[in-house]
């Protein structure tokens, strides 16, 4: 089986716990993040071989289905992701500047992976719920009609789960917002 990352997200912090716990004592898989984030929400992130990562996400949403925000399981994920998650992605000259914003945490980690693999496009940043008050959003760069495409299928990957939230496309960000952005 292919490599895959899964996340769980939680409207409280010991629900989410909980389902962490059992998320790594259930199969083989390394714990990635798992933290705290507004308002208050829980969420945890796992790597590992895609059988496991299924396995330990469908164990943790079990666990208290009533608390359970969101959750998914993505096998070969894009390899932008990881650097974008973590704010360490070196993008030389921005050139469009595509933004999309959800409801939660795992919603925008599912747009940044589809939209990286629809288009060729670079994945600046995804802001997972910290100081966002439970919203996250994603900023990515490409030429103007890849950005566009980009952007316009994860909206429709993310809007069919409802959390979809607002999206733009900025063909020539001003190089004042660029030094800002990197």
């Amino acid at each position: 089986m292919g490599r895959a990352i899964g996340m769980i997200e939680f409207k409280t912090v010991s629900s989410g716990v909980v389902a962490t716990d059992m998320m790594v004592k259930t199969s083989d898989v390394e714990l990635l993040e798992a933290e705290t984030v507004c308002p208050g929400k829980y969420i945890a992130i796992i790597a590992g071989d895609l059988s496991a990562v299924r396995a330990a996400v469908d164990t943790a949403a079990a666990t208290n289905e009533d608390e359970l925000i969101d959750s998914f399981v993505l096998g070969n994920p894009h390899e932008s992701i990881f650097p974008a998650i973590y704010g360490a992605t070196n993008v030389g000259k921005l050139r469009a500047l595509g933004i999309l914003e959800t409801y939660d945490a795992a919603a925008i980690i599912e747009a940044a992976d589809m939209a990286a693999k629809t288009a060729v496009v670079e994945l600046i940043e995804l802001r997972i719920a910290k100081g966002m008050c439970g919203k996250s959003y994603m900023f990515l760069t490409g030429e103007v009609a890849a950005v566009e495409a980009a952007i316009e299928r994860a909206k429709q990957q993310i809007g069919t789960k409802g959390m979809y939230l607002d999206s733009s496309v900025i063909a020539s960000p001003d190089e004042k917002l660029c030094k800002a952005i990197l």
